[in-house]
């Protein structure tokens, strides 16, 4: 949305938890009335836009332009209660109001008045951007990549406990089975088994006991492992009860967390079908459906955006240049951004250079070609900036990935294959 400065009402506000301050200026910088402290109430939303109106018919600017500081989620509630009333809102990135509250006064101070008023400055100057507030399916696909960004955390926190009540019960327990949740590994310790019971235990009866979950993988050599791991064992023989107990509701809490991930993950690839574009990106080799759902969360709807370097600035993956006169520094991505999308496309990069042709043509060329070779961090980067450009076209246009056409798309890698 494009405003005329000039007619518009420029109002900052300083959120916080409890109590925000707005300040209007004019297309000058002026102060047109005393600040409004309002509450993060119905009532205070309300108080706020019915000031806003009123300064809006007594200056004769009828665009209302809104700006904010996305910190926290306290601007959430205001920012889509102003969409629905129709209010232009915008955001300003926090970094640039704190260095620009010193041109004011030559003083850092920093009070929610003042950065209203610096907030409202800036965006004078025409530094905001434009919010992605997602609605519908977007807004459903980004609620359910948190709530999967907090279950794995959860899981990962659960992992690290269970591996500290095994360094102090059963040390030797992962040079047997590598991984506890493994379903032989993952049973013994359900029935409670530690070093003393299974020095007790026969192997003809702890094979017997691990038949039961897995029928296949373990034999019995790596019973009889087990067996000299619990007689070597330098694990704690005190409190031996509640250890079980403990590690049984580890495993407990493990089991529901993962049903509960697997069922999520379910739910978010139904949802994302729904979004045009989505199918065709889950087609190419090496991109799960939960990477798509993970890139619409946080992209919101593709026709927002009128190029997909936009989008590569917005994961923070645009470059960013140091050099001075003969001095050339080293190139390197600006960070700025989402970091969730960031990481979300990155760690796609990997499984794309392993087992789809096109990507592993273009990660073998950027890391080998003879002018400016990338390491492999580096060329992961360009592979992520590369699928951002395709998702972008798969979901504008109706259409489908080639890998051959990307390839034949890259005029230095079709002339290698020219010379070879």
């Amino acid at each position: 949305m494009i405003l005329h400065i000039q007619q518009s009402l420029i109002i900052g506000v300083d959120i916080a938890k409890h109590k925000h301050v707005a300040r209007a200026i004019d297309d000058r910088g002026r102060d047109l009335v005393k600040r409004l402290v309002f509450p993060n109430s119905y009532q205070g939303f309300t108080a706020f836009i019915e000031w806003a109106h009123q300064l809006s018919e007594t200056y004769d600017r009828p665009n209302l332009m809104v700006g904010m500081e996305p910190t926290g989620h306290y601007w959430l509630n205001l920012a889509y209660y102003l969409k629905a009333q129709t209010i232009h809102v915008v955001v300003v990135n926090p970094m640039k109001v704190k260095r620009f509250k010193e041109m004011d006064d030559d003083s850092p101070t920093k009070n929610d008045t003042k950065d209203a008023k610096v907030i409202a400055q800036i965006m004078r100057d025409g530094r905001y951007h434009e919010p992605t507030l997602p609605e519908d399916v977007y807004a459903e696909l980004r609620e359910g990549m948190k709530l999967y960004d907090m279950i794995q955390e959860d899981m990962s926190s659960i992992k690290a406990q269970m591996q500290n009540a095994l360094d102090r019960y059963f040390p030797e327990f992962r040079t047997v089975f590598k991984d506890w949740t493994g379903k032989a590994a993952f049973h013994l310790l359900d029935r409670g088994y530690l070093p003393v019971d299974i020095r007790q235990a026969s192997e003809e009866e702890l094979l017997r006991e691990v038949k039961q979950a897995a029928s296949r993988a373990v034999g019995i050599k790596r019973i009889q492992a087990l067996k000299e791991a619990a007689e070597n064992s330098v694990g704690l023989q005190v409190g031996l009860g509640m250890a079980r107990q403990e590690i049984r509701y580890l495993l407990e809490q493990y089991q529901v967390m993962e049903e509960r991930l697997t069922a999520l993950e379910a739910q978010l690839e139904v949802l994302v079908l729904h979004i045009p574009g989505a199918d065709e990106m889950i087609q190419i080799k090496g991109v799960r459906a939960i990477t798509v759902a993970g890139f619409f969360a946080e992209v919101g709807d593709l026709s927002n955006y009128q190029d997909p370097r936009q989008i590569i600035k917005l994961a923070g993956l645009n470059l960013k240049m140091n050099q001075s006169g003969k001095f050339k520094g080293r190139t390197t991505i600006t960070k700025r951004g989402r970091s969730r999308l960031r990481r979300i496309l990155y760690q796609v990069a990997k499984p794309l250079a392993l087992h789809n042709k096109g990507f592993q043509q273009l990660h073998h060329h950027y890391r080998y070609r003879s002018h400016n070779p990338l390491s492999g961090k580096q060329s992961f980067i360009a592979l992520a900036r590369k699928l951002i450009k395709i998702f972008y076209v798969l979901g504008t246009r109706d259409c489908s990935f080639s890998e051959e056409r990307m390839i034949r798309d890259i005029p230095m890698i079709s002339m290698e294959q020219d010379i070879a």
